[in-house]
């Protein structure tokens, strides 16, 4: 259990690298305020010229403190640990580095994907970086404003003062940074999508369980189903797959009920047998 913390604490503390490497390289020297705190350090930085991590760390001090209770002990010092290395991290590699670009449409995409990127590693290692996440639960708890719209809200709110201390067109860009942000902190934590599920309707799913788990070498689950129209009983058979047995399913149906209905979408992220492990 010990190691198990001290991996947690160095897979934060290079999530907070590669966030801070986003924000050093492309989003801060190009004024890119892309929401949350560092896109509200980053407008202070411009204004009156207080270090943007710095900046980060006074912000989040007072939010931290205020929601210790709800995070409890553990998550809290993981909030704690992520919010000092990400500011450490910023303004220690601000005077040491160079930017990438000064294109505001590059660094708002790549700064955006970095960032994400950064903060996906740090939550899959159940830490935050504090800022919004901890100013969201505040607003929910004494607004009753739900988290996803403070979160939005707050987002919202950083970009408009991006958009008066800056110009509208560079809030434009800042929105386009926090969508690549967005997406890639999703990317990090379910995963590219690697995998497939088939929910198979049929008359004939005892004969089509048989022939997946022999033919296809995979488990299957059957689900009770009924026809709302109809109202036929019927099982549902749920069945993951990788995307190379798509085919292959689609075939085993067809011989067996051309007139069953299959459904195939994408999962994100597969744990247990036969996939990834459970622990990981």
């Amino acid at each position: 259990m010990k190691w198990k913390s001290i991996i947690n604490l160095i897979g934060i503390a290079i999530g907070s690298l590669v966030t801070a490497a986003g924000l050093v390289f492309f989003l801060i020297p190009n004024k890119i305020a892309a929401g949350g705190v560092s896109g509200l350090a980053t407008v202070i930085y411009y204004l009156v010229g207080l270090p943007v991590g710095f900046t980060m760390l006074v912000i989040n001090i007072p939010l931290f403190l205020t929601s210790l209770r709800k995070l409890g002990l553990k998550f809290g010092m993981k909030t704690l640990f992520g919010t000092i290395m990400l500011s450490v991290f910023t303004d220690g590699l601000t005077p040491i580095v160079t930017p990438l670009t000064y294109d505001p449409l590059l660094a708002s995409i790549y700064g955006g994907l970095v960032a994400g990127a950064g903060l996906g590693i740090v939550f899959r290692f159940g830490g935050t970086t504090g800022g919004t996440d901890l100013a969201a639960q505040l607003i929910h708890k004494y607004l009753k404003v739900s988290i996803g719209q403070s979160l939005l809200l707050i987002d919202a709110m950083v970009i408009v003062l991006a958009a008066v201390a800056f110009d509208v067109e560079l809030a434009l860009y800042a929105l386009i940074g926090l969508f690549a942000t967005t997406k890639m902190i999703d990317l990090i934590q379910e995963g590219v999508g690697y995998a497939k599920a088939a929910l198979i309707i049929s008359d004939h799913s005892d004969l089509l369980g048989q022939a997946i788990i022999n033919k296809l070498d995979r488990g299957a689950t059957a689900l009770h189903g009924q026809g709302v129209y109809s109202g036929k009983e019927k099982d549902v058979l749920l069945v993951v797959l990788s995307r190379s047995e798509v085919a292959r399913i689609k075939d085993i149906v067809y011989s067996i009920d051309p007139q069953a209905f299959v459904i195939v979408t994408n999962v994100h992220e597969v744990l247990g047998e036969g996939f990834k492990d459970i622990s990981e």
